[in-house]
């Protein structure tokens, strides 16, 4: 009995050894590197190299370029023309000779119009073009906001990862020695074959434990080198963000109803279609041109009476469409159902954003309240771990008394590694719900992107085919 309690007491002192690495720092949200990438780092360099990111942002420079092709109609165009050819005269006089001649005529010519008039198409033109430049910014904006959120997701999501890994290796080790100690008890008859036969069960289960928690952290990985662009290495804890988020549910619904990208971007694409109304409706008014053209042909051929000519007009038109098979009354009458539509749809995705702020809020809420309580119950089972372990040394528990009461630490430090991912995560979630999670208001270490550079870059630009970065 003596020499049993000795063999109790030694696996129990490495039980406590155990638990205590994990109390104290096993998984990495409780113990931060001292250097290492933090998350703002990783959100700096999301922002800067995500392709998804750049892609929007591309994406918004050519919307850009919608404004100056509409700025067009109020220039002139000018069109140059040139012919040459060759061509055979026979003609027949009266004295019935034949004349004949080889010519080479040709012609170069100038033509300029101005629209001096189009039914305001132009105007209207030009505004739809800038509304739809307000409403990509916004897009762009919205699109921003989900990658720095997925970055905030896979960073948090390694970290985890890693926390779970050690701490089923730290299980496996555990459970390895715990099963030769037992197989020695075994030998000396202090213990039955179900014992051994228990202890070698649950070492096999924190083998397939920590092999999915391995698996899980190369997929985290492998999605962090994805969205960040280059592979974690020594992250640093990550914390909520409260201090950006709003105080209560009703302001965080009101700030998503005003100023969430998403309900900006609709109300922009209302207003774009509002203004098409008097796009198509332009169809249907009267257009003013101007046209001036110069020309001077020749034909090569002095001997002809007349060897070329010269010649210059200005010439104003005035047309009025009268029918055109009703094609413009249509697409008017499709331009307000399409305005109709719109508006539906900013009046939907307003609901949507609001309904998506108080979730995010709820969720919030209830994951500080699940850490709370993860916290509460790795105490309470690491005090339950340590009576456990003083009566089994007391031959009062069995071994396998002690591997359940282990097992229930290792779950419940699970479960706050992944109360404290969700915390971060929800805290972002919201701040994203809201509409401001972006690197001004996180104050990240990198420069913002600015799409109004790229606009009053192009935007009264008259010529040229390379873009302002060079291409």
């Amino acid at each position: 009995m003596a020499r049993r309690a000795v063999s109790i007491g030694y696996v129990t002192r490495r039980l406590l050894q155990s638990s205590i690495c994990l109390a104290a720092g096993c998984f990495v949200f409780a113990a931060p590197a001292a250097h290492g990438e933090s998350l703002p780092d990783a959100l700096a360099k999301a922002y800067q190299t995500n392709p998804a990111l750049n892609a929007e942002r591309a994406r918004q420079r050519a919307t850009d370029e919608n404004v100056p092709q509409a700025l067009s109609g109020y220039r002139p165009q000018i069109i140059a023309t040139l012919s040459a050819g060759f061509q055979a005269v026979r003609n027949l006089l009266p004295d019935n000779t034949v004349q004949s001649a080889n010519l080479k005529p040709w012609t170069i010519g100038v033509t300029v119009s101005q629209t001096l008039f189009n039914g305001f198409k132009t105007a209207n033109s030009v505004r739809v073009a800038e509304l739809q430049v307000q409403s990509g910014r916004e897009a762009l904006r919205n699109v921003g906001q989900g990658v720095l959120l997925d970055a905030v997701t896979v960073y948090t999501n390694v970290l985890a990862n890693q926390s779970l890994v050690e701490a089923q290796r730290a299980n496996v080790a555990f459970l390895q020695e715990t099963l030769g100690i037992t197989q020695k008890r075994l030998n000396a008859g202090d213990v039955t074959p179900t014992d051994t036969a228990q202890a070698e069960a649950r070492l096999s289960r924190g083998r397939a434990d920590l092999n999915a928690a391995e698996v899980n952290l190369a997929v985290s990985q492998a999605t962090y080198l994805q969205v960040i662009g280059n592979a974690p290495n020594q992250l640093r804890t990550a914390d909520a963000i409260d201090r950006l988020l709003p105080r209560s549910r009703d302001d965080a619904t009101g700030l998503a109803f005003r100023e969430h990208p998403a309900v900006m971007a609709a109300s922009f694409d209302f207003d774009v279609a509002s203004t098409s109304i008097r796009v198509a409706e332009s169809s249907l008014m009267p257009t003013i041109t101007l046209q001036g053209s110069a020309s001077r042909s020749r034909q090569s051929d002095p001997t002809l009476s007349s060897a070329g000519t010269d010649q210059a007009s200005i010439t104003g038109q005035l047309t009025q469409p009268i029918y055109d098979g009703g094609m413009a009354a249509s697409q008017t009458r499709q331009a307000k159902e399409i305005a109709t539509q719109s508006r539906q749809v900013l009046d939907q995705v307003r609901n949507q954003a609001r309904t998506a702020a108080v979730g995010a809020w709820v969720a919030n809420e209830g994951a500080k309240i699940a850490v709370s309580a993860s916290e509460a119950e790795v105490r309470a089972a690491t005090v339950a771990l340590q009576g456990v372990q003083r009566e089994a040394a007391g031959g009062q528990r069995t071994t396998v008394d002690v591997l359940n009461a282990q097992q229930d630490l290792i779950l419940a430090k699970a479960r706050l590694i992944g109360a404290q991912r969700d915390r971060v995560i929800a805290s972002y979630t919201l701040l994203s719900a809201i509409g401001r999670l972006d690197v001004k208001n996180l104050g990240l270490n990198t420069p913002d992107y600015l799409p109004e550079v790229h606009y009053h870059q192009v935007r009264d630009a008259w010529h040229g085919l390379r873009t302002p970065s060079g291409q």
